[in-house]
């Protein structure tokens, strides 16, 4: 009478060194094809990790002043972000001087990188160099050229609203011109000249071909510039007069502690720029379905 035996469990250490070494070469073949995804990976975790605590404790409720500690999940500053009034002003006045710099900025950048994509002239190089500098200067050493510059031009009473506006409006230019300026470079001119060669004139070339093509590029720029402006601290503490925006409102708050309601705001903010991403390339993608 035959008795039966269950199968052996095999490990890897256990098995032939051929199939042994077979086996390794897989693995290490996979991790090879892989290894750049899964870096990309824990790149994206490690960026969005602060936004992700930002989006938790934007839910906590905190049993004292501080927010650093998970006491329990509420809905009170989402249904309540106005609590502290001073904290609805400081966005106020973040999301206006925001605008603002960003409509400016965004025309005279846009025509900026237009000028020096598509034209040559004498000091081109120069004005790409000078474009450069404000991006590459330190904040506070730009904040500080700009207070002497108001001082100077006789606004040193007067620091307040619209100095921020024109100090915002003075680096986010850079930024739009660079991008700007990328897309108009990665323009095919063959595009451009087979509309010419369909009886269009430049202004309806520019309008039915080159502009729809550099949108992007400037709601992009945009959208760069907006949240520079809204998140900038340093060059708008050494100009804000006694006009507080919503970074000056959080570092003033954050020697007694920080609310969850500063945490709604950031998480708003995050939820706005990522329907505004997204919204375009799934509407994109359903076109091409």
């Amino acid at each position: 009478m035959s008795t039966l035996t269950a199968p052996s469990q095999t490990s890897v250490g256990d098995l032939p060194p051929a199939r042994h070494r077979n086996v390794l070469e897989r693995a290490w073949q996979w991790l090879r094809d892989h290894i750049i995804p899964i870096c990309a990976v824990f790149a994206l975790l490690f960026m969005f990790a602060p936004v992700f605590v930002v989006v938790a404790f934007s839910f906590n409720n905190p049993t004292g002043r501080t927010n650093y500690d998970w006491a329990g999940f509420s809905l009170d500053a989402w249904t309540d972000p106005c609590k502290d009034p001073g904290m609805c002003t400081a966005v106020q006045k973040s999301l206006e001087i925001g605008v603002i710099a960003t409509i400016i900025a965004t025309l005279l950048g846009t025509l900026m990188a237009f000028a020096m994509g598509r034209h040559r002239f004498r000091g081109r190089a120069t004005t790409n160099l000078l474009i450069f500098l404000p991006m590459a200067t330190p904040e506070i050493v730009l904040g500080a050229s700009l207070l002497t510059l108001f001082f100077n031009a006789g606004f040193g009473g007067k620091l307040g609203f619209w100095t921020i506006a024109i100090a915002h409006i003075m680096f986010c230019i850079s930024f739009v011109v660079v991008t700007v300026k990328a897309r108009v470079v990665g323009l095919d001119p063959r595009l451009e000249q087979a509309a010419m060669d369909l009886y269009a004139n430049e202004r309806t070339t520019f309008w039915k071909v080159t502009f729809p093509l550099v949108l992007p590029g400037i709601v992009a720029a945009a959208l760069l510039a907006f949240s520079l402006s809204f998140d900038d601290y340093v060059i708008t503490n050494l100009n804000s007069g006694t006009t507080q925006t919503f970074p000056l409102w959080v570092w003033g708050i954050s020697l007694r502690g920080i609310p969850p309601e500063a945490n709604v705001v950031g998480a708003a903010m995050f939820f706005i720029a990522l329907i505004v991403v997204a919204a375009p390339e799934i509407a994109k993608r359903r076109n091409k379905a």
